[in-house]
């Protein structure tokens, strides 16, 4: 298994990922993606769009705002739940989420319990807790041309003009069901997906991109009927770890599913699965699927008035649909594809990286080199060769720097296929070289056959 500071070096070295803000120090919790990193998340976004949307006659998308109508988050339960347990350390005031800190305990643990277990602080090394607080994550912001100053004597005036960047994606959808029904009336069952932004103050972020405070989210909020929910769950979860597996290529050994137990859950749900994965710094959670019942609409019925129910097209019958939802993270995603494929070999007695990526997440499907960048004959075939990949394949990439060893280490980073090498023979006979990523074996090929 590879270590996570090999992976967060080479992220950085080849310009995947960078800490934000990275030339005034960074901030914590937050991650900028790089042109490589920008492209294999697209990768994984697309691939994940055309599994559960593109390919399904029952899955729609939409995309909603990220500040939306704070009564959403009330109706939600965020405002009033959405919170972690926050401990602080009185000798040095650094401030945890407590069940991060100690094993063996849960985010609905009590002050009693956490100073029963006798944690010392990460910090400075004492033990001398404050009592536990909840810590609500959302991060709030101001709307509208008032400012935070001009309400310090009005708090009606101030409620009105707080809102907050959405916690997950979800609600986005839940507040957009009646809208879809309205206009194009789907058969029951059916998806919303959506893919964005989604944002939580978490206390201490860590762990790279696992927990970090600004991530993207892809989420399906599927509506059945109510009695058929448990088939409609299993459905979804096996769907889960063919994506998984099979499409994305995460070996099924690294992945375990965890029931999560009535007191670990979210207060929406009836049922929960959290798809665990083996990443390099331990098990962690990669995704959920969660049976949300009819929670969420129920509510955004009680809070505006308006009904959420579904009439069957085929019996008449009126009700409100209970909810199955897959999310998961894409930074998540993302690391995990990142841990399987890095890999350290040797070749001909060198050591190698090497991203074994799946072609169709590798950034670049093919690096186009001449042999030699000092021939002009070799570059313009070469550049010859290139574009009519480009005409084909979008992510296609030239290299012609250093030496041809060197461009085979560096495309073997970045997890490029396969490499075209054009060389004097090409000129005689039509044939270039391809080199294979993982086997690093190389054949002649005729350029029209590429």
């Amino acid at each position: 298994m590879s270590k996570l500071e090999d992976i967060v070096s080479l992220c950085k070295r080849r310009g995947f990922i960078f800490p934000g803000s990275d030339v005034y120090g960074g901030m914590a919790g937050t991650w900028d993606f790089g042109p490589l990193g920008v492209m294999l998340k697209k990768n994984i976004m697309d691939t994940w769009w055309h599994y559960f949307v593109e390919t399904r006659d029952d899955m729609y998308g939409i995309d909603a705002a990220i500040i939306m109508n704070p009564k959403t988050w009330v109706a939600s339960g965020h405002a009033a739940t959405f919170a972690d347990p926050l401990v602080e350390c009185k000798e040095c005031k650094s401030r945890f989420r407590a069940d991060k800190i100690a094993d063996g305990i849960t985010e609905s643990v009590t002050t009693d319990e956490f100073l029963a277990l006798h944690v010392k602080c990460p910090t400075c090394g004492k033990e001398n807790w404050g009592p536990i607080r909840k810590f609500n994550m959302m991060f709030t912001t101001h709307v509208g041309a008032v400012l935070p100053e001009d309400t310090k004597d009005n708090p009606e005036l101030a409620e009105k003009n707080i809102a907050y960047l959405r916690p997950e994606t979800a609600q986005g959808i839940f507040t957009n069901y009646k809208n879809v029904v309205d206009t194009i009336y789907p058969n029951l069952p059916f998806g919303l997906a959506q893919q964005g932004k989604a944002f939580r103050n978490e206390i201490s972020p860590r762990d790279f991109i696992l927990r970090d405070r600004e991530c993207s989210q892809m989420e399906i909020e599927y509506f059945v009927a109510p009695d058929t929910w448990e088939e409609n769950f299993e459905k979804m979860r096996s769907l889960q770890h063919d994506f998984l597996e099979n499409v994305i290529g995460l070996p099924a050994k690294n992945i375990h599913e965890l029931d999560v137990p009535k007191e670990d859950r979210a207060h929406y749900s009836k049922r929960t699965i959290d798809f665990m994965f083996d990443y390099p710094n331990g098990e962690e959670e990669l995704m959920g699927l969660a049976y949300r019942t009819d929670f969420d609409l129920s509510n955004i019925e009680r809070e505006s008035g308006k009904s959420m129910e579904y009439r069957d097209k085929t019996t008449k019958e009126a009700f409100i649909p209970h909810v199955i939802e897959p999310s998961i993270g894409v930074e998540r995603l993302f690391l995990a594809v990142l841990s399987n494929a890095y890999t350290e070999d040797e070749i001909d007695g060198e050591k190698r990286v090497v991203l074994k990526l799946p072609k169709a997440l590798a950034p670049y499907k093919f690096c186009v080199s001449p042999l030699l960048k000092n021939k002009p004959e070799l570059v313009d075939k070469a550049k010859e060769v290139y574009d009519k990949l480009r005409q084909k394949y979008t992510f296609v990439t030239w290299d012609d720097s250093g030496n041809i060893g060197k461009r085979y280490r560096k495309q073997d980073e970045i997890g490029t296929p396969e490499c075209v090498v054009i060389d004097f023979d090409t000129l005689e006979d039509g044939t270039v070289t391809v080199r294979d990523r993982d086997t690093t074996k190389q054949k002649r090929v005729k350029i029209e056959k590429l």
